[in-house]
């Protein structure tokens, strides 16, 4: 059973499950899959919400494991985000030891580092909560640990923003600025350290932790490229392949955070206050454990990703075009960034 998947890494999952031989993959989501992955043969579509304890009850009894990938981002209300969560989390985890299912993999995300003081963040860093998402994050992942303790097998991936094909969200406003002529606005000059993660690279770590012996993959696991650079260069890739000659433009790092804070409180920009934090600072995390103890090899660098996302994006752009929404495979309203975007 997978949870979330009709979001961007649920709906990579089913693909990825979905295409191999030997799997049967029970697909759940409140909306309804994409058509090209519900008619996959071994795919059984299943609308409904992860909250609901009759409903998971049923479908944990036919799973030998289960996939918990479903969530409420940041941009959604902070009850919802507590309530799907972290609710949704103790749920899932309830139905599957009544059912007695062999692995619950949570999909987790190294929001729960808060803005952590130390970088590569290891797994052992402090969890620190600094906004509704990234508590109910570490909350979901204390259910995690106390049902470890009851004897599940409960491995948790904390993977790093990640992207590929079909991604969109705040990267869909990025892709639409650089295919229409403009520069990429970076606070301060865009020199942090910035990992991110190819949603191909993610499915193969799941589909390794699916099938390692339990006692090597029952914790916690950072996800993240093993080749990275700084925000700026990860923006430039995208300026140089819309083939318009712009550059990054900093911006003075004090008034820029002040005005992005402001219009995030406001509701006015897709850029959430943690999120601003974060492009100020190094984001990174250590992937030994996950390379040591999983076999985990990435495949794709930061700037291979965005290659992807932007080239998919590109080739789709109309399809996608005129509607919006709150997940990663939606369009984010510009907001009023929408009005700044003259200015480059």
């Amino acid at each position: 059973m997978l949870t979330g998947a009709a979001g961007f890494l649920g709906s990579a999952l089913v693909r990825r499950l979905g295409s191999s031989s030997g799997h049967r993959v029970v697909a759940l989501d409140r909306r309804p899959l994409p058509p090209g992955l519900a008619a996959l043969p071994s795919v059984e579509a299943v609308v409904g919400d992860v909250r609901d304890r009759t409903l998971l009850g049923r479908l944990a009894a036919e799973a030998d494991v289960v996939v918990h990938g479903a969530a409420a981002l940041p941009s959604h209300p902070a009850a919802e985000i507590r309530s799907v969560d972290v609710d949704g989390t103790r749920t899932v985890l309830d139905a599957a030891r009544r059912a007695g299912t062999d692995r619950v993999l949570h999909i987790s995300s190294t929001a729960v580092y808060g803005l952590p003081e130390r970088t590569p963040t290891p797994e052992t860093h402090p969890l620190v909560p600094v906004d509704p998402y990234n508590a109910a994050k570490i909350a979901a992942e204390r259910l995690c640990a106390d049902y470890r303790d009851r004897g599940m097998c409960v491995p948790v991936l904390r993977p790093k923003t990640f992207i590929g094909p079909g991604r969109l969200g705040v990267f869909a406003m990025l892709f639409d600025w650089a295919l229409d002529g403009r520069g990429f606005p970076v606070l301060g000059g865009g020199h942090t350290l910035n990992q991110m993660l190819d949603v191909e690279d993610l499915c193969d770590l799941v589909t390794a932790v699916l099938t390692l012996p339990g006692e090597r993959v029952n914790r916690e696991f950072n996800v993240g490229a093993a080749e990275y650079g700084s925000f700026r260069e990860d923006c430039q890739v995208v300026l140089d392949l819309a083939g318009h000659g712009k550059r990054v433009v900093p911006l003075p790092l004090g008034p820029a955070k002040a005005a992005l804070r402001t219009l995030a409180a406001l509701r006015l920009s897709p850029v959430y206050g943690r999120l601003v934090q974060k492009l100020t600072r190094d984001s990174c995390v250590d992937i030994t454990d996950a390379r040591e103890v999983l076999g985990f090899t990435p495949r794709h660098s930061n700037a291979t990703a965005i290659e992807r996302s932007f080239t998919w994006y590109r080739a789709n752009r109309s399809a996608v075009a005129g509607t919006t929404g709150r997940t990663h495979s939606d369009r984010w309203r510009e907001g009023a960034l929408r009005t700044v975007k003259v200015l480059f």
